[in-house]
């Protein structure tokens, strides 16, 4: 558990979604005195904070929820952190979990990243511990950037806001203003499902009627721009609309 000398967090920059909105991050472990520690020191960052006590909990309120990271307890009264993790992962196979263990042993620690945990911390552990390696995780997942920060990354492909500087794998890429305003909404909602309707509203700011083509064509151009000759990043879902992922 944390010492009991430490202090709340101190201050540092507002890490948000790419939306703009809170990050949100389910807490799960069935100590409250440790819970509610750890949730009073998320809110303090400014993040959305929900928690759960048991497996059947921390799944059901994930799915609804919503999580952009998880911190997961390896024990708990219904089942352990690796079933809840295999659970969770069927609803949303990409949210960051990071796992609280007890345990020193290595093969815990080993086991909790083979099934699919991306990061691990002890206890006892420092509250400023938890918050970095949340804050580490979700920016490399690409669900969050700081507040103030010019620069979106996805995968291997970054973007100035600022400057209009694009470059996939260092190689700078040169954009229209049309196609930048694509791909910077593509880049701010990462992994996310985007219809046609959508980009039409957001990048072109009025509805064209019968003419969503302009979205396929602005489509392609982006594509021989950023994925050819490369691993694609821009996917098209059948009948739904676009989505950008980093590249396997």
């Amino acid at each position: 558990m944390p010492s009991r000398q430490q202090t709340a967090p101190a201050p540092a920059p507002a890490l948000a979604r790419l939306d703009g909105s809170p990050v949100r991050v389910l807490v799960v472990d069935d100590e409250p005195n440790l819970t509610e520690l750890l949730s009073m020191a998320l809110r303090y960052e400014g993040w959305e904070v929900r928690s759960a006590a048991s497996g059947i909990q921390a799944v059901r309120t994930a799915k609804e929820f919503g999580p952009d990271a998880v911190v997961l307890d390896m024990m708990l009264p219904d089942f352990d952190g690796l079933e809840v993790l295999r659970r969770m992962r069927g609803d949303d196979p990409n949210v960051p979990v990071l796992f609280l263990t007890a345990k020193d042993a290595v093969e815990d620690r080993v086991a909790g990243l083979t099934a699919g945990g991306d990061d691990y911390v002890t206890k006892p552990f420092s509250l400023e511990e938890v918050v970095a390696r949340l804050r580490a995780l979700m920016r490399r997942t690409a669900v969050a950037t700081d507040e103030g920060d010019s620069m979106l990354v996805v995968g291997d492909l970054t973007m100035d806001e600022d400057s209009h500087e694009v470059t996939r794998g260092g190689t700078a890429i040169q954009l229209t203003a049309t196609e930048f305003e694509l791909l910077r909404y593509l880049m701010r909602n990462p992994k996310r499902v985007l219809s046609k309707a959508q980009i039409l509203d957001r990048v072109w700011n009025y509805d064209f009627g019968g003419q969503a083509n302009v979205v396929e064509l602005y489509i392609s151009y982006l594509r021989k721009k950023i994925d050819v000759g490369r691993s694609p990043m821009i996917h098209t879902m059948r009948g739904v609309g676009y989505v950008l992922k980093p590249a396997d």
